[in-house]
């Protein structure tokens, strides 16, 4: 072979190599380097109404980029545009176009930390949730009074707040009402271990009516330590045959949570929830309880109170009494601490 051939061929072989290089690392830098340099991890969320535009628009602001190319020509290349995946996802410090891209694309979602508190009813809870979730209040509010749910799961309307433990857990951010209702089934199941039934059965309660006393509990005292002798003071009351007369049970009959006082006008109101007209526990719960006011009624106080009155002092806590006589005399304390202060209703 000629020289000239030879040279020519060698030159060849130099060019193919150069420009192999310079493809490797203009890809390199354009798919495998670091472009996204957010100082932590950033949550980035995608929801229904975004587009391919603005999803490039969030990526490049939130995760900081340093170049969107690359992003854009997978995205073209994968036809992204036609598999937008909803959802939550992390955007790492020093990631590179490649590996965000195709955790999206595969909708390879980050689960997020909710967290439903104690609340009055279930639709309040419905709106928490919808602070913390891409689905709306309406649409978890309808998953939960559904009849056939209630039924197939044993709840009615009245004892819905019973399936609801308070707590936080990790879901999906983009979960369906559906799917949201069976993990609230899933996370009861799990906390009515079979310790915790076979307390309930020894007092005579099923979970669901602990579920109630646990809410008239939490209602009457905000002070954890006090929680476990007002239950026993409501199961004293219960074992006997006595009605509870819980002036939360009035409270909930009449829709006002801002009385003070309790009159005797407000007692006669006929509600199955007015402890002071009808004998044993309400239909369900006034409120969903906490697991700290589930546990205070399945490891309540021994003892032999059957009364108690706030105290004088406003202090949240109660005087406790054994005798009809004692209560009246802490009775006539508190409602004397409530004129003096002018609070009559």
């Amino acid at each position: 072979m000629k020289k000239s051939t030879l040279r020519y061929i060698s030159i060849a072989f130099g060019v193919v190599c150069f420009l192999v290089l310079i493809t490797g690392v203009t890809a390199y830098q354009l798919f495998f380097a670091p472009k996204f340099h957010p100082t932590k991890h950033v949550s980035l969320y995608i929801d229904n109404d975004d587009t391919l535009d603005s999803i490039y628009n969030k990526v490049e602001h939130i995760g900081e980029a340093a170049g969107m190319t690359g992003f854009r020509w997978l995205a073209r290349w994968r036809s992204y545009e036609q598999h937008l995946h909803t959802g939550h996802y992390l955007i790492h410090p020093e990631e590179s176009a490649y590996t965000l891209f195709h955790r999206l694309l595969r909708g390879q979602q980050t689960p997020v930390n909710i967290t439903i508190g104690s609340a009055r009813s279930a639709d309040r809870v419905a709106k928490q949730l919808d602070r913390q979730l891409l689905i709306d209040s309406t649409s978890i509010a309808k998953a939960l009074h559904d009849t056939l749910f209630q039924q197939k799961n044993g709840y009615t309307e009245e004892t819905l707040m019973s399936l609801i433990i308070p707590n936080t857990y990790q879901v999906y951010w983009d979960i369906s009402a559906e799917m949201l209702v069976q993990r609230l089934l899933k996370e009861h199941t799990r906390f009515w271990n079979e310790k915790r039934r076979q307390k309930a059965e020894a007092i005579g309660l099923t979970p669901q009516e602990v579920s109630t006393l646990a809410s008239i509990v939490e209602e009457e005292t905000n002070d954890n330590a006090e929680k476990k002798v007002v239950a026993g003071l409501y199961i004293n009351r219960l074992q006997r045959g006595i009605p509870l007369q819980a002036d939360p049970t009035v409270k909930f009959a009449l829709q006002d949570f801002s009385l003070r006082r309790i009159t005797n006008q407000h007692l006669k109101i006929e509600s199955p929830y007015n402890t002071y007209l009808h004998q044993g526990l309400p239909p369900g719960p006034i409120r969903i309880p906490t697991p700290i006011g589930l546990d205070a009624v399945l490891n309540y106080t021994h003892h032999n109170y059957l009364y108690m009155c706030a105290k004088e002092d406003f202090s949240g806590t109660h005087n406790f009494a054994t005798t009809l006589s004692e209560h009246n005399r802490n009775a006539q304390r508190y409602w004397n601490a409530l004129n003096k202060r002018k609070i009559y209703r």
